[in-house]
């Protein structure tokens, strides 16, 4: 609930500028600083892969996700977890959009 508000005062106070390429480097980094968070909640490598092959991830490219040595950024950044948390999927779990709500309010203008 606070990112949302976050999000939405920020766009709402520069939505007259153009802004649409700096909006999309932030939902992106946004998205990858959120699956990081979900990663570290799932704590242990067991859970980490059972999370992953519940979310459609192959058991083999699960573990080897999992028990490789880079840090969270990497894994963040990385094939397999965007594929899992995909950005509808977190979309439908509530993640808001800078980008979709600039557009709105700029149309809106």
């Amino acid at each position: 609930m606070k990112l949302k508000q976050v999000i939405f005062g920020w766009v709402n106070y520069f939505r007259i500028t153009n802004m649409k390429g700096v909006m999309k480097q932030v939902d992106k980094k946004l998205r990858s600083r959120i699956r990081v968070i979900i990663w570290k909640q799932w704590k242990i490598p067991k859970k980490q892969i059972k999370s992953l092959v519940q979310l459609g991830i192959p058991e083999e490219e699960a573990k080897g996700l999992t028990y490789c040595r880079k840090g969270y950024r990497y894994i963040g950044l990385s094939k397999v977890v965007q594929r899992a948390m995909s950005n509808q999927r977190l979309k439908k779990r509530g993640v808001p959009s800078s980008l979709e709500r600039y557009l709105k309010v700029r149309t809106a203008i």
